[in-house]
């Protein structure tokens, strides 16, 4: 996965548009932490909607 936050961004989106049905999935397919991952993209004022699954 990206470091860049901005990449993450745009790679997270993409997978939970595509592949997941929600975040949990998500982090847990690949690994991840969630809260790690939702603090990354905070630091570029992203939270996650879990109506839309996508960061917003």
């Amino acid at each position: 996965m990206p470091d860049d936050p901005v990449l993450l961004l745009s790679y997270v989106n993409t997978e939970l548009r595509d592949f997941y049905p929600d975040l949990r999935s998500f982090c847990e397919d690949r690994g991840v932490g969630g809260e790690e991952l939702c603090e990354k993209l905070r630091s570029i004022n992203y939270e996650y909607d879990k109506n839309l699954n996508q960061f917003v």
